[in-house]
């Protein structure tokens, strides 16, 4: 594989994680994003075919982010060994993740924020831990949309018009901003981009 031109806001692969390819036909980033999506399409089959209720835990978790990208990383479903240019140190994310889970549980029982605030949260958190060396933004939106549609009984957020988030541009430009407006606890941008 050639060297990956990562988007502004991207998080970069480390050379362990690079080497982690299942596909050795890869050489640009185009041919890389394509293969993610194929599976991810099919992680979208399996959900629809299994409908979890039970998400909000380290396994499924783990399980969402292994089936997203089992065709195309040896890593998927595993967290990360190294730090990154976002979350907290990689020893921390087992921790990270189950007081996420745990707040979000929280905030369902306690009924007290919108159900769009509650996804908005969990994803911004999800993406802020940063789990894993790839995906952590296509995930956590995936696992936002399931805390809508699964639990919460509303319809899905379209986050920017459904475009693609892994190309730069002006929508990823938006998602990014808002994420980090998120970042100092004001999630208007992030609210409002993810039903534009």
């Amino acid at each position: 594989m050639t060297k990956l031109v990562y988007p502004a806001g991207a998080t970069p692969l480390d050379p362990d994680e690079e080497r982690g390819l299942l596909l050795t036909h890869i050489t640009t980033r185009g041919e890389l994003n394509r293969w993610e999506q194929d599976n991810i399409v099919e992680a979208l089959a399996w959900l629809e075919k299994t409908r979890p209720s039970d998400i909000l835990n380290e396994p499924f978790i783990r399980t969402l982010h292994y089936r997203m990208f089992k065709a195309v990383w040896s890593w998927a479903g595993e967290f990360r060994h190294s730090d990154k240019n976002i979350g907290g140190s990689w020893h921390q994310i087992p921790m990270a993740l189950r007081e996420l889970c745990g707040d979000a549980q929280l905030w369902l029982q306690l009924k007290e924020e919108s159900p769009d605030l509650i996804a908005v949260r969990f994803h911004h958190r999800l993406v802020t831990v940063h789990a894993f060396p790839n995906g952590n933004g296509r995930h956590a939106r995936l696992m936002a949309d399931l805390l809508l549609t699964n639990i919460l009984k509303r319809p899905v957020f379209t986050w920017g018009g459904k475009a693609n988030l892994s190309e730069p541009g002006e929508i990823r430009t938006r998602y990014i901003e808002a994420l980090h407006s998120a970042d100092k606890l004001n999630y208007a941008l992030l609210l409002r981009f993810a039903r534009s």
